[in-house]
């Protein structure tokens, strides 16, 4: 019997419609995502966010609902380093992505709209009034497995 090789990884910072998939179906799949970031006082701090989408074919982005939360407060008005996490702990389909960008807040008009309206339902609901804001995370690399590939993409 004679054994595969491993495949290639993907190394062009290039999101494929799988990733994009994966992302953008983590809460609604029960997977959502986890965010790690430096807090104010330079704690590390972690949280799980349903509003994890792709944003673009090198961008994530995430609705932070509560304006008066740590990750608007720490990126208001700068950019800051973050990571996200996605797994997928499936017999058939088991992943691990390891996202890390740098993330800004962007509330201009278009970008707030584009956001919100691409976020699950409930998200969406759970910040009618909009007080949140749109954080763009600028992906400098992405590394893991996923079904048919390993990943170790570089900006």
């Amino acid at each position: 019997m004679t054994q595969q090789a491993a495949p290639e990884p993907l190394t062009e910072l290039k999101l494929t419609d799988q990733i994009k998939q994966m992302v953008n179906e983590s809460f609604t799949s029960g997977k959502p995502i986890i965010v790690a970031y430096t807090d104010a006082n330079g704690a590390p701090s972690l949280s799980y966010r349903g509003s994890a989408i792709a944003y673009s074919d090198t961008q994530l982005a995430i609705w932070a609902r509560n304006p008066e939360g740590g990750l608007n407060k720490v990126l208001a008005g700068k950019s800051g380093p973050v990571t996200m996490l996605y797994r997928n702990p499936g017999p058939d389909d088991r992943a691990m992505l390891q996202f890390r960008g740098i993330g800004h807040i962007d509330n201009s008009d278009a970008t707030r709209e584009k956001v919100y309206n691409n976020i699950p339902e409930p998200e969406r609901n759970a910040d009618k009034e909009k007080k949140g804001s749109p954080v763009i995370i600028d992906l400098e690399r992405v590394d893991g497995f996923m079904p048919g590939a390993r990943v170790a993409m570089r900006k």
